[in-house]
């Protein structure tokens, strides 16, 4: 009998989910040989969108960011792996040489098996995979927990200087088992996102977060703009190309990314 050939398609997991995939890999790869964001989208292949977005969840996600714009290069700009980039790459490698060598002792051996079935277990795999639209991902530790009759507040550190705040209903922080310290994923849909560049102007909103302006995608409708704050992180809003122009925003300058604590969505994984 023919032994059946699994090929690893390895995928690297945090406590808050699966952080690293073989695309994303191939991506952090070519940016490091081409140093153009676009062209290392291009050789994935991935849309010029879908590499940035990729990006910013992974720079959202680790400790370090792992890719930096950088001044010069092409239309004045370019994109570089950071060193701590190259060592996770390098990991991640290791990892899927080990992943791959196993699954091919486990196929010699699968003709041995009585009852395997195979396709049933790869559908079951399948359906358990998540995916979430949200364009803002973040994960990092719950320093805060506040319960105010039926509602939950929740406090989650992004990094040293940044804090974001949540409400969520009772039912749902038991459900979710929420505790000081545990790790959780913050999701924010990008057009919850609204953005301020003067700094006495006061608002209401919980969460704000103060970056510089990474990127702006204009469109004739709805234009995205991308703050980067000072740890690397991203924060994406979706507004209309009429707000943004009004408020004179330009790559490079100051502005705040602000969003109500109702807009924020927790998950866990267990």
């Amino acid at each position: 009998m023919t032994a059946t050939r699994f090929l690893a398609r390895m995928s690297l997991d945090t406590e808050t989910g699966a952080a690293l995939s073989d695309t994303r890999i191939r991506l952090l790869e070519e940016i490091g040989r081409k140093g153009s964001i676009n062209q290392a989208a291009k050789a994935v292949p991935l849309s010029y969108k879908a590499a940035w977005d990729a990006i910013d969840v992974l720079n959202n996600l680790s400790p370090e960011p792992l890719v930096l714009r950088v001044a010069g290069g092409r239309q004045g700009g370019g994109t570089q792996l950071t060193d701590y980039g190259r060592r996770i790459v390098a990991m991640y490698r290791a990892l899927e040489l080990e992943y791959q060598q196993t699954l091919d002792r486990l196929a010699l051996r699968l003709h041995e098996i009585d009852g395997t079935d195979i396709p049933s277990f790869q559908k079951l795999m399948h359906r358990m995979s998540m995916k979430t639209s949200a364009r803002n991902q973040f994960s990092g530790p719950i320093t805060g927990l506040r319960l105010g009759g039926v509602d939950y507040e929740v406090r989650i550190r992004l990094d040293e200087q940044h804090e974001i705040v949540a409400v969520i209903t009772k039912a749902s922080a038991e459900n979710l088992g929420l505790a000081i310290g545990k790790e959780v994923f913050a999701l924010v849909k990008s057009s919850s996102v609204m953005l301020a560049n003067y700094r006495s102007l006061k608002l209401s909103a919980r969460n704000q977060l103060w970056g510089e302006v990474s990127q702006i995608r204009h469109g004739p409708v709805s234009s995205e703009v991308s703050l980067t704050l000072a740890s690397g992180r991203n924060v994406t809003s979706t507004l209309t190309s009429e707000s943004c122009e009004s408020l004179g925003l330009e790559v490079g300058g100051s502005a705040c990314a602000f969003f109500k604590s109702s807009s924020v969505i927790l998950a866990t994984y267990e």
